[in-house]
């Protein structure tokens, strides 16, 4: 279960979203150091609030969905669209960023355009994933990042908890 924030960071969030408008689009609460562009894209389940952590920056230009109970590490990036190679100033399309449930997703750790991850999936710090990891239920970490362990599915249960 996610730790309780405290009043200073309502406060605070409430002083750069609604009077400096920074991330005002944004519908949840955000770290005032993180960075959301394309909120409206973002489709996320219970108790997930991308960009709460500090330093987050999350471009949801073609779309992100992210499952229940999943936890975003700071300073991580979510980056669903590429610039053009030829024209800057255009994005290239691409399908959305899919995150499963029950997901972590450590410091540092970059996902990029089309990646899919499936439900249990732990994301190493630093890492850099560049490809579908669907199945769920393992230890990916980097750059590019792999499997490193698996988790048994049994072990994992609904709340977000890995039982050890």
């Amino acid at each position: 279960m996610r730790n309780e924030v405290g009043i200073h960071f309502y406060i605070t969030d409430f002083l750069f979203r609604k009077l400096f408008r920074q991330n005002s689009k944004v519908k949840w609460a955000v770290h005032h150091t993180s960075t959301i562009i394309h909120p409206e894209n973002i489709v996320r389940g219970k108790n997930v609030y991308p960009g709460d952590s500090p330093g987050n920056y999350i471009q949801a230009k073609n779309g992100i969905r992210i499952g229940d109970y999943t936890n975003i590490g700071p300073n991580v990036g979510i980056i669903s669209a590429n610039h053009d190679l030829i024209d800057n100033g255009k994005h290239q399309g691409a399908g959305p960023i899919i995150i499963g449930k029950n997901c972590w997703i450590g410091m540092n750790a970059v996902i990029l355009p089309e990646v899919e991850l499936g439900d249990y999936t732990i994301v190493g710090a630093n890492s850099v994933v560049t490809k579908k990891f669907p199945d769920g239920y393992s230890v990916i970490a980097g750059n590019p990042a792999r499997i490193i362990k698996s988790l048994n599915p049994k072990d994992c249960v609904k709340n977000g908890q890995v039982l050890s």
